[in-house]
């Protein structure tokens, strides 16, 4: 006699599917076979706009694509996110969702989220008066946290590669570095250029903006003495420079005449046709021409 002989297969239903009835009642296993599907992915991402004016954002569906969609509903480092990867994230999400308040979804119009300006943690847990506070309470400042939160997804997924794993590392020591901010004069320009700082960075590493290049330059007359520049449309913009085994992260400076790079102990200066570049702590100028 079969195990199961009152199970409805004549009335077809597979076995594993009356299992799952019985386990998971008909609701629950309706949902579990369709809330994480691709049309409920396409559905919130016309809900919520995930891609820029020029038609660019992540894939549907990806991590970052998740991230950008918790950010949006505006719920990201939430204490009761459920895991990105799991069923749970995306009924989260479809109730979240469904319970904000959305403008022009009758009028064929773009729609529009209301999203709490805010910084990407929860400001109700950081400690008073201590730079994450100011932050909270600078809408400027909290947009460029956002941003940077963005990036660093971003970043994050470009760097799954890298042998050793640095990103992570080098994140909590710009976030104390911005942390010092407090010391500065003004601490809230401190905040803001360390912001920009370190998005223009996390961009040009990972090539998350267009970039220049290369461009090769012959110093002091010697083809062998070669340094090679990328630049990067960023904000503030910059150049990733290699010289042999050595590379270097410059920034533009404001200002003054012709365009200047600086970098930790290194300068690429273009002036009145001519570029002169520093590669060094103390190092001697090199005058140098761009290569054809």
């Amino acid at each position: 006699m079969p195990l199961f002989d009152d199970c409805p297969d004549q009335k077809g239903l597979h076995m594993t599917q009356y299992l799952a009835l019985l386990f998971f009642g008909a609701t629950g296993f309706a949902q579990a076979q369709t809330q994480c599907s691709d049309a409920w992915y396409q559905a919130i991402d016309k809900r919520l706009q995930t891609a820029d004016a020029q038609g660019h954002g992540p894939d549907v569906g990806s991590d970052e694509w998740k991230s950008v969609i918790e950010f949006k509903a505006g719920v990201r480092g939430g204490a009761n996110v459920p895991e990105r990867s799991s069923e749970k994230w995306c009924v989260y999400i479809d109730q979240q969702t469904k319970a904000m308040q959305v403008t022009g979804s009758d009028t064929g119009k773009p729609q529009t989220v209301n999203v709490t300006p805010g910084p990407s943690y929860d400001c109700a847990k950081v400690e008073p008066g201590g730079i994450e506070a100011m932050i909270c309470e600078d809408k400027d400042l909290s947009a460029l946290d956002r941003k940077l939160s963005q990036v660093y997804a971003s970043a994050s997924i470009k760097a799954g590669n890298e042998h050793p794993p640095t990103l992570k590392a080098e994140q909590r020591g710009w976030i104390k570095g911005r942390d010092d901010c407090w010391k500065s004069d003004d601490a809230g320009t401190c905040v803001r250029m360390e912001y920009q700082r370190r998005i223009a960075e996390l961009q040009a590493r990972y090539r998350l903006v267009s970039g220049t290049g290369p461009v090769y330059y012959e110093c002091d007359g010697n083809p062998a003495n070669e340094v090679t520049a990328m630049f990067f449309n960023t904000d503030p913009p910059t150049l990733i420079a290699e010289r042999g085994d050595s590379v270097s992260l410059m920034y533009q400076q404001p200002g003054g005449s012709g365009i200047k790079y600086l970098g930790r102990n290194e300068t690429l200066w273009e002036h009145q046709a001519e570029t002169t570049i520093t590669w060094g702590y103390g190092a001697p100028e090199s005058h140098c021409k761009r290569k054809p």
